[in-house]
């Protein structure tokens, strides 16, 4: 079963709640998504502890109900 993007977004939300988030659909299918994402808690840590963060707010379904998820973070400029 697909993941919709809105659910994406509410669970990075709840664990980076002054997160911006914008989740694109990159197939149609509800699999694979691209997702930016931009929070003051990402600043002063590396990419890849940023990446770790999203996919720890997405409680295991990274792989698994959700398929791809191209991601890009940052800090706020």
């Amino acid at each position: 079963m697909p993941m919709h993007a809105a659910d994406i977004e509410k669970m990075i939300k709840e664990a980076l709640p002054d997160a911006k988030v914008d989740i694109r659909d990159l197939a149609g299918d509800g699999d694979h998504y691209s997702a930016v994402v931009v929070s003051e808690a990402f600043r002063g840590i590396s990419r890849v502890k940023q990446h770790q963060m999203v996919y720890e707010a997405l409680k295991g379904r990274m792989g698994g109900v959700l398929h791809a998820l191209a991601l890009q973070t940052s800090a706020p400029d």
